[in-house]
């Protein structure tokens, strides 16, 4: 293949690129009756917060010294963006008429004729814009400095873990013997309301009674400790279902428990 040809396929291929795609469809001519208005396409290269914003633009642009404002150029330059955004038919702020005036006013206040001693005796007459433009200079910094930083939720996502469910245990005060003995002699006052004066004795069982506790327990919840005993039984049978009670307990087949200091004693059937 010789060097002509492949410069004509080349030229070939360049020729048959389209102009551009329209639904799909490549167009590889100008339409005749295409028409463009005037006004179609506009761009804007720099956009300005505010006077100060434009003013510090056209200081930095031009490296000059903020401390020596040459006012007749800068207010030149920034008249000539104010007539642009007129041009454009951009909606112009109030606040650029306003330091148009401004520098309008210093531009005509360093043109006059002064005197040495009137020149002593009053500032500068761009001190003023001069403080303003280092004191936005400053917070535009800040600003700046304060974007770049890292954002929850756009440039840091923060991990999120629900903690893992605690359950408290809830400490059981130990039964103590006096308690014990105490809760023991007000049951025995109960029982001597119904003690009977009859001759005739029942016999009771300390291991028949441990078995008819036991049954009562059955199911593993908490019976209240006066509630194991019948005062009908008189002084005798509240004796030996005390007896029964603490028989379980040193055989390890009941537990005692207590809410709190001086509450009331429950009992209840260990498990197996």
């Amino acid at each position: 293949m010789s060097a002509v040809q492949t410069v004509d396929d080349q030229a070939g291929a360049q020729q048959e690129l389209p102009f551009a795609m329209v639904y799909g469809q490549a167009v590889l001519e100008m339409p005749l009756d295409l028409y463009i208005p005037p006004d179609a396409l506009e761009v804007f290269l720099e956009a300005f917060e505010g006077p100060l914003d434009l003013l510090l633009y056209l200081i930095r642009k031009q490296n000059i010294n903020i401390l020596d404002i040459p006012v007749a150029e800068i207010t030149r330059q920034y008249m000539g963006y104010v007539e642009l955004m007129q041009s454009v038919r951009l909606e112009l702020a109030a606040e650029y008429l306003v330091m148009a005036a401004m520098l309008a006013e210093i531009k005509s206040r360093m043109l006059l004729p002064r005197s040495a001693e009137i020149e002593e005796e009053e500032d500068d007459p761009r001190a003023e814009l001069i403080r303003r433009l280092q004191e936005y200079e400053r917070f535009k910094a800040a600003a700046e400095g304060i974007d770049n930083l890292s954002r929850v939720g756009r440039d840091v996502v923060v991990p999120k873990l629900d903690a893992p469910e605690a359950r408290a245990r809830k400490l059981l005060p130990d039964v103590s013997l006096e308690e014990l003995l105490m809760s023991m002699a007000e049951v025995l006052r109960r029982g001597d309301m119904f003690e009977s004066h009859q001759v005739s004795r029942e016999a009771l069982s300390t291991r028949e009674r441990m078995s008819d506790v036991l049954e009562r327990l059955k199911g593993g919840g908490f019976v209240p400790f006066v509630e194991l005993f019948t005062a009908e039984e008189g002084r005798l049978g509240v004796v030996v279902t005390f007896m029964a009670i603490l028989e379980l307990v040193k055989e390890s087949l009941v537990e005692l428990v207590q809410n709190e200091p001086f509450a009331a004693i429950h009992v209840r059937a260990r498990a197996e």
